[in-house]
């Protein structure tokens, strides 16, 4: 993704096109502070966590009414249950040191700690910012991570263990990802991730088909499930969209031409995708809909964040136009096979961070040293590890805790809708004044 904490000063510009950072204190120190990347670090922590909210409103609109409110509270209990266990035990897991290990170690970050006087360095180590921006920026990731799979089995499991889920996931899936692509992990150097297409988008993708497969269909599955509110569907991808600049304009960790270069890479692709998706459904249904454009564009949001850092403007371009064929096909697919990924996590999420992470290789703005196929080899290597973790881990914690917990809604439950069966609430009450 976005910096690689521990890092070798030495370590290729190409392959860590977000930063390397100091291998010690004492290098740190040594370093001007950088008031403008900070500033610029804690616009983008706060762009990231709008993600949040927008991504509640884009799933929240795609429900039916009755489970508005229970899918909205996905997103936002992921801001509150990872929010609390990522200063705890997230980010030591994520940043702290090994050599080439799966999962970091840093007994002076646990509860962030030792952050009152820690520094990170940014860009190729000539200034630095203060290790609680970085820490922040990075939480948000955390969050919006599983909050992401709770759109593939949405509408029918409860919410208890729900939380369970992306606790444990978050620490057994997310963290050791993290920490193998941006922390000086055995894939750190070797396979380019800017944002998160590897780490957090494959990652969430292949946890939700996983688990929308164990759990099961919704009741009386396939019928014309109508989205509640398309308005509010599409509010929710604007401000995906909007912060999505910080998501990967923030991950290069700097205020300067890769910050703009990020920047204007995701502009572009998202509109690519939101391009290719209408010319797509006009060519096919005769008209453009809503909920298609807004695929689309989150369909190049997807593709382009691992790849932000080292594609130029044609391929940005090239690579939205791709995603979007790609992920109205795997949909389409999905349909054939009847299986319920309620609201296309992984046809668009996983699917796009797979084409993202391979097809970069092919649009970059300089040749590796060591040739494209060699990265090309290393981009596989990274999306392998990353399907297969999440795929084994989500099955294995999605069976305990079913069997344990419950994890599927009892069918009166389901029917009478989350709102009412998990939270005593309505989201619509209109005229009840």
């Amino acid at each position: 993704m976005r910096t690689k904490l521990a890092l070798a000063a030495a370590a290729s510009t190409l392959l860590c096109p977000a930063l390397a950072f100091a291998a010690s204190k004492t290098d740190v120190m040594s370093l001007p502070e950088d008031p403008g990347a900070t500033a610029w670090m804690l616009t983008s922590t706060a762009l990231v966590l709008l993600m949040i909210p927008g991504l509640a409103m884009f799933y929240g609109g795609l429900v039916r009414s009755k489970n508005v409110l229970g899918t909205m509270m996905h997103s936002f209990a992921a801001m509150s249950v990872i929010g609390v266990l990522w200063p705890l035990i997230g980010y030591a897991l994520c940043f702290g040191s090994t050599q080439g290990g799966v999962i970091g170690w840093d007994v002076s970050k646990l509860g962030l700690s030792g952050m009152d006087n820690a520094w990170t360095a940014i860009l190729d180590n000539t200034r630095r910012i203060p290790e609680y921006v970085f820490a922040m920026f990075q939480g948000k990731f955390a969050i919006i991570t599983p909050a992401l799979i709770a759109g593939a089995f949405a509408e029918r499991v409860r919410f208890g263990p729900y939380l369970v889920f992306i606790a444990a996931w978050s620490l057994l899936v997310y963290c050791p990802l993290a920490h193998m692509i941006w922390g000086g992990g055995m894939l750190t150097g070797e396979a380019i991730d800017l944002a998160g297409g590897t780490v957090i988008h494959i990652s969430a993708g292949v946890a939700g088909l996983v688990a929308a497969i164990y759990l099961g269909a919704r009741r009386g599955h396939p019928r014309a499930e109508r989205p509640n509110n398309m308005v509010m569907t599409m509010t929710g991808a604007g401000l995906l969209w909007v912060g999505w600049f910080g998501f990967n304009a923030g991950s290069q960790v700097s205020s300067g031409l890769a910050t703009a270069q990020a920047l204007t890479m995701t502009q572009i692709a998202a509109a690519a995708g939101g391009l290719g998706w209408m010319i797509i459904e006009r060519v096919i249904h005769r008209k453009y809909t809503a909920l298609g454009i807004v695929s689309g564009i989150l369909a190049g949001l997807v593709v382009i964040t691992p790849a932000a850092g080292v594609v130029k403007p044609i391929g940005a371009i090239v690579m939205g136009l791709i995603a979007s064929p790609v992920c109205y096909l795997a949909i389409q697919i999905k349909n054939k096979l009847g299986y319920d990924d309620s609201l296309d996590a992984f046809g668009i999420h996983g699917v796009a961070g797979i084409v993202g992470a391979l097809g970069l290789t092919f649009f970059m703005r300089e040749v590796p040293k060591h040739g494209i196929a060699t990265q090309l080899w290393y981009q596989a290597k990274g999306v392998g590890i990353a399907i297969i973790a999440s795929a084994l881990v989500t099955l294995l914690l999605v069976f305990l805790i079913d069997k344990v917990l419950g994890m599927r809604m009892p069918e009166e439950d389901e029917i009478a809708g989350m709102d009412q069966s998990l939270h005593g609430e309505r989201g619509y009450d209109i005229g009840n004044f």
